[in-house]
This record gives structure tokens, C-alpha cells and sequence, in this order.
């Protein structure tokens, strides 16, 4: 079981600038305390507060003391988002070490319960750290009330946006990479190589698309894995889902790809779920991923992903590929598509990428969509689309490429959030688009981090 962090970028910069301080600064981060089935914690920050200058008694490089106004007012904040309060401050210097000193440990028993009473959570949580020449490195706890757990150690700091880093806390043990990897580590280094082990991805859509993208993740290092689709493989699938024989027609695909990547990494943990990602159990079940590839084709699916950045900070790579034929049948377009939707960018409703009024057809049932289709009320669902493995392999491999430009940071800054390739002219144009004012992706809708909104990811859920 592990606790992980989750910041923004912006978070993140404010962390970096308070660290860079010869002097030891405080301040509180706001989350939003999110806990999976198999106690995993993640503690999304939606805000965070420094203490006002004139908050400090004295302060200097190993000391520092605060009036109550200092952190009494990011409190009253704390119980007016339904967020739990994490106690943060420096250690100073490059030689600094983000470890609890007995002073803390002293400030941590006397602040705690105050923090619970007056955050209204039952949560209280501290958060060290101290520069390094990129960053910084940090330690930290997640401190319960008696009757919801142990105090646990904070194991992850994830930090989202722009560019996307996996961070360790310092008391880590130290893990190099397996010699299997020796290419990659020549090509990115070892910090890369550990982080790729150490993220938790999901795969939604296990076909053309889906399927390469979770053998090059694989094949990359990643060893957590969590895929969905309700489809079964049908014959003309075999043509493009890696993994596949005609043996697996009528499989689903979810289980045939994690047999399929399995063999290929015996340690790999991986688990199938055959079921929709509109249902609200389903997509709940992506809580505890640092990262979605969204490789379905319907447009419902795509809302919950597109809703999934905001409301519980994890950045999706969303991915369509779309061939286009005259009438006699030449093939005339190549189209891919791959969108980044990091917290606070634009969603998918917002860039005009999913067609509402297909999206709320696609999770009628069919005789409603019968119905109301014929009432005028619902669009038909379209048939087949063509497919071809080279072209969907393509889009699926530059998607891959884009996690890891963000990890590593080779491209160009700031990066792009939407690749379009134009694979018949053979060109590949970028773009970035802001949220519209207002929209739940829009930061100053307050909705970043907001996992605990009812009903799950503010949206209706169709019933099982």
C-alpha cells in the first residue's frame, strides 16, 4: 500500500521556489484524499497557501516559529473545499536533508489536531523538502485520527501539467534498472527507466490502437498495468490487436492483451476488466492510475476520460485514427489524432472532439436508441470503420512517444497539447487550446482535484 501526492505544475513551482530559499518557509497544501479498494492513497492537492512574511516570529536557516494566523486561515479553506490539510516546510540547502528533525517531530504532535478539528478531515499530513540542483527531494506522512489506519509514510510525488515527473521520497530504497533496459537507460537515463517501472498506467480500449500502445509500454518498462474494454475479439480483429490468433475470436480483448504482455514480461502486473467504461464502478476503478491512454472509439467513453484530468488530476493521452474512402473505395485520408489533457488544459468537449449528441445515444440502451432515433430525438450510431494495423501502430507509437517527451523533456517548450498527423501528406501539425471560461476544466471553475464531487466526476451514470 502506498500513499502518493499529486500536484500541478504550479503546485510544483511554488514548491521548487519556497525550497530555493536560504531561509526555512511553511506553508499548507489543500487535498483532496482519495482511497482505493486495496488502500492505496492518493492526495490530490487542489491548493495551496504560504505563510504570509509577517506570520513568522523568527526564522532563519535551521528554524523557524509562526503566529496561528500564519496557517489558521488555510484551514477555514481546507473545511470549505472538504480537503484535508498538509503541514509543508523546508530544509534548506543543497546539502539539506527532507528528513523530520525532533523539532518537527515536536511541532507535528502539537499542530495535528488542531489541523484535523479545524480542516473538519480526519487527515493530517507533513510534507519536507529540500533543493537539489533539479527539484528538489522530500519526505513526508499522512497522520489519521484514531480508527482510519496507521500513520504512513508519503512514498510518490507525481506532479502534472506541462511536463510530468515521478518522484520518490528520499528514504527510498534505490532500485537501478534492470540490464534488460540498458538501450533505454543509454538513450534517457536511469531516473527515466525507474520512473517508466514505477508509474501506474491504464489502457482503455484494448484494439488497434490500445494494443500497441500497451506492448511498447511494456516493452519500455512499465510494469503496472490496468486495462479496460467490453469488446470480444471478432475475426477481423486479428488483423491489427497485438497478442491475437484466431484461436482468441470471442475472447475479450482485455484478457487476450494481458496474456499477451505477460509473456512477455513475467512480472509485469497486469489486470483485464471486460467491461464498459461508462459504468461508474469502471471508471472509478482509474482512481488510482497515474496515467490513461484513451485508445476507445465512442464518444461517451471519451467524456469520462476527457472529465477524468480535472476531477482526479491524472493527465490522459487520448488517442483516434481515422481512414477515409471515395466512393469506389481508393483510400483517400490518414488522419490521426493525439490529445494530452493534463490538469488545467483544455478537455475534449472543449476542443470539439466529442460529438454530444452521439455521446448521450451511445449510452441508451438499444431499443431507446431505437426509439428515440426513430422519434428524431437520438442520432444513429454510425457502422464499421475501416482499420489497418501500419496506420493505427503509427498513432499508437507517437502517442507513446508523447509520454515520454513529457517524462524526459526533449521537445519544445511549452510542449503542445494536441499532435494531428496527416499521415497520407505526410505532415504533422501541433496545436494548444485554453479551457472556455467557466468549463469544469477551466481552473477557476475549482474543479481541479475534485474527486469527492457527487455523483462521481459531476456526470450522470446510466444504470447497471
Amino acid at each position: 500500500m502506498s500513499v502518493t501526492i499529486v500536484l500541478t505544475d504550479a503546485v510544483a513551482a511554488a514548491l521548487i521556489e519556497a525550497a530555493s530559499n536560504p531561509l526555512e518557509v511553511a506553508g499548507v497544501l489543500l487535498a483532496a484524499v482519495h482511497q482505493n479498494s486495496d488502500g492505496d492513497i492518493r492526495l490530490l492537492v487542489r491548493h495551496h497557501s504560504m505563510v504570509d512574511p509577517a506570520a513568522y516570529r523568527e526564522r532563519d536557516r535551521n528554524h523557524m516559529a509562526i503566529t496561528p494566523e500564519g496557517y489558521v486561515p488555510a484551514l477555514a479553506e481546507a473545511e470549505a473545499l472538504g480537503a484535508m490539510a498538509i503541514w509543508f516546510h523546508t530544509h534548506p540547502g543543497l546539502s539539506g536533508t527532507p528528513l523530520p528533525s525532533l523539532a518537527d517531530e515536536s511541532v507535528d504532535e502539537a499542530i495535528a489536531e488542531l489541523f484535523r478539528i479545524r480542516s473538519g478531515s480526519p487527515y493530517y499530513g507533513t510534507l519536507i523538502v529540500s533543493p537539489r540542483e533539479t527539484e528538489f527531494a522530500f519526505s513526508g506522512t499522512l497522520q489519521p485520527e484514531e480508527g482510519y489506519g496507521p500513520i504512513r509514510s508519503i512514498d510518490r510525488l507525481w506532479i502534472v501539467g506541462d511536463r510530468w515527473r515521478l518522484m520518490s521520497a528520499i528514504n527510498a530504497e534505490d532500485r537501478p534498472p534492470s540490464p534488460i533496459f540498458d538501450r533505454n537507460v543509454r538513450a534517457f537515463g536511469g531516473d527515466i527507466q525507474r520512473a517508466l517501472g514505477d508509474l501506474r498506467i491504464a489502457v482503455v480500449g484494448c484494439g488497434g490502437a490500445g494494443s500497441a500502445v500497451a506492448e511498447q509500454l511494456v516493452r519500455l518498462g512499465v510494469r503496472d498495468l490496468l486495462l479496460i474494454d467490453a469488446d470480444h475479439l471478432s475475426a477481423s480483429n486479428v488483423t491489427r490487436v497485438y497478442g491475437s490468433t484466431p484461436a482468441d475470436v470471442g475472447r475479450p480483448k482485455a484478457g487476450i492483451l494481458r496474456d499477451h504482455l505477460n509473456a512477455i514480461a513475467p512480472d509485469l502486473c497486469c489486470e483485464a476488466i471486460d467491461a464498459m467504461i461508462t459504468l461508474e464502478p469502471t471508471a472509478r476503478r482509474l482512481g488510482d492510475r497515474d496515467l490513461v491512454f484513451g485508445c476507445t472509439d465512442d464518444n461517451a467513453g471519451r467524456l469520462v476520460l476527457s472529465r477524468l484530468a480535472t476531477y482526479m488530476l491524472t493527465p490522459v493521452i487520448d488517442i483516434g485514427v481515422l481512414l477515409s474512402s471515395n466512393a469506389a473505395g481508393l483510400l483517400m485520408g490518414i488522419d490521426g489524432r493525439i490529445t494530452i489533457l493534463s490538469p488545467g488544459s483544455a478537455c475534449l468537449v472543449c476542443r470539439d472532439r466529442i460529438d454530444l449528441a452521439r455521446a448521450g445515444a451511445e449510452v441508451l440502451t438499444p431499443t431507446e436508441r431505437k426509439r428515440l432515433a426513430d422519434e428524431g430525438y437520438a442520432p444513429a450510431l454510425g457502422g464499421t470503420e475501416p482499420a489497418v494495423v501500419a496506420f493505427t501502430t503509427a498513432v499508437a507509437a507517437a502517442a507513446v512517444s508523447e509520454l515520454l517527451e513529457r517524462l524526459i523533456g526533449y521537445g519544445p517548450d511549452p510542449r503542445p497539447s494536441e499532435i494531428l498527423l496527416r499521415i497520407h501528406e505526410r505532415e504533422i501539425s501541433i496545436n494548444r487550446a485554453a479551457p472556455r471560461p467557466g468549463h469544469y476544466c477551466d481552473p477557476a471553475s475549482k474543479k481541479l482535484g475534485f474527486s469527492e464531487a457527487t455523483p462521481f466526476l459531476e456526470q450522470v451514470w446510466p444504470k447497471i
